[in-house]
């Protein structure tokens, strides 16, 4: 008479020998992206956007390699698309931002510029730079410490939503 656990073996396919190692993970949370948690991928997610201080010839590069990395992942775990729409979002902010402060800047140096000509002072005071260069400087700094920010977070498993970040998408 035959092992119960040999019948069993007997009528399933012929693939029930492959080591369970090799059998691809189901659960979303726990499968590997690249050989990586999801938690370090999304950790390397946010540092990604670093780049962009690093990057001389390749000026978009600390956002180009989030947003790639964010849409190679984004179907294999759902935390790995929750970071990288915070990114995405926070990205789209931050080019709403700057672009604005542009904006303003210009629209300051002109005025102040117009004003100096028109009473005849040589004092002429460039608030456009003046405030160009501090909302640069504040950029910067938020460029640099939010994402270093939301990749320990992301390291811990805990998702982080970057402050002043327009929820574009959710």
């Amino acid at each position: 008479m035959k092992n119960p656990s040999t019948k069993d073996r007997d009528m399933t396919s012929e693939y029930t020998d492959v080591p369970e190692a090799n059998v691809l993970n189901t659960n979303m949370q726990e499968a590997d992206i690249m050989g990586m948690k999801p938690e370090t991928y999304c950790m390397l997610l946010h540092l990604s956007q670093l780049l962009n201080f690093l990057s001389a010839c390749v000026p978009l590069l600390g956002t180009i390699v989030p947003i790639v990395l964010w849409a190679i992942a984004k179907d294999k775990s759902p935390l790995v698309d929750q970071h990288g729409k915070i990114i995405l979002n926070w990205q789209i902010s931050l080019f709403i931002y700057v672009a604005a402060s542009g904006v303003i800047a210009v629209t300051c140096f002109i005025f102040t510029f117009l004003i100096s000509i028109a009473i005849m002072l040589p004092l002429f005071i460039p608030f456009g730079f003046i405030f160009l260069g501090s909302v640069t400087l504040l950029v910067g700094i938020l460029m640099l410490v939010f994402p270093i920010i939301g990749a320990v977070k992301a390291n811990e498993g805990k998702v982080w939503k970057y402050p002043l970040s327009i929820p574009f998408f959710k």
